[in-house]
């Protein structure tokens, strides 16, 4: 086996063109001993033998190739090519046929406990959808293509899981929660690069469970919670703050009042807390003027 060897696509011998000829090959030998065979006739005799004999091993070179199946051929050690075709086929007796599926087939990982890029334990698991595309290289450049495509899309798992952080530390970066879509394809493609070798190829990869690992999942979900409530916060602030200036804009331009500092002040700090307070406010009435 060299290391330049690829998979060379060929078609059997036809198998209802040689049970033709094994049927015809039968009949000539019964022929011949229904001729009768003399004792002083050594050559008919070892002619008749050899005839049943080449017939008996001809049968052992029929097979069949399944729809979406193939046979990989080897003669005495050495590849023949693959037989791609579904059909009744004959071939060297002597020959090895191998047969590999080459439908397409779904492998999900275990749930896999790795640290992200920020150093938090998480838990991940990925579903890969593949298919055998190069027999040759699954046969004989891997030892166990299947196992060899668990091994390495654990791998890919792993490695892909310490390069992105579990959520975005900012807003616009890129997380393994927040871009699926990148993180998918770039699954994808560290999968195909490391499975090129064994002949497969890989259709679909994509996230099938991730969270934080249990022990750190309440602290997590404190921060998440935090955060939202920060978040929320200062869109209210901002809108406050915003409707506080268009008050103050407003009863300047109708001249409805004349404030001076301290009143806008006061003004802006009630205004403030009834906007920004995360309680019902009991409004207070003034009975009085607003000059000292």
């Amino acid at each position: 086996m060299t290391a330049n060897v690829k998979e060379s696509t060929r078609t059997g011998v036809p198998g209802g063109l040689m049970v033709l000829v094994e049927i015809a090959a039968l009949v000539a030998a019964v022929s011949v001993f229904a001729g009768g065979i003399r004792a002083d006739d050594p050559v008919r005799i070892l002619g008749a033998v050899v005839l049943f004999v080449l017939i008996v091993i001809g049968f052992a070179g029929f097979f069949v190739v399944q729809p979406n199946t193939a046979k990989v051929l080897v003669l005495f050690g050495s590849y023949r090519g693959t037989v791609k075709h579904n059909g009744f086929f004959w071939t060297n007796p002597f020959t090895s046929r191998s047969k590999i599926s080459l439908r397409v087939r779904n492998f999900t990982s275990d749930k896999l406990k790795v640290n992200d890029l920020a150093g938090n334990p998480i838990e991940i698991a990925a579903v890969v959808v593949w298919r055998v595309d190069d027999t040759y290289e699954a046969k004989f450049v891997v030892e166990d293509y299947e196992n060899f495509v668990s091994v390495q899309s654990e791998s890919a798992v792993r490695h892909l899981a310490s390069k992105y952080p579990y959520d975005e530390p900012h807003p616009g970066e890129k997380s393994l929660r927040g871009s699926l879509d990148e993180v998918t394809d770039a699954l994808k493609h560290e999968l195909q690069a490391r499975l090129d070798r064994a002949g497969v190829v890989v259709e679909e990869a994509r996230l099938a469970h991730l969270a934080y690992a249990p022990e750190i999942a309440q602290a997590m979900l404190r921060r998440q919670q935090a955060q939202a409530i920060i978040a929320a916060r200062s869109r209210i602030v901002e809108g406050a703050v915003t409707m506080v200036e268009m008050a103050l804009e407003q009863l300047k331009a109708k001249q409805i009042i004349d404030l001076d500092g301290e009143q806008k002040a006061a003004m802006v700090s009630n205004l403030m807390v009834v906007l920004c307070g995360d309680r019902d406010v009991s409004p207070v009435v003034n009975t009085g003027t607003l000059r000292h």
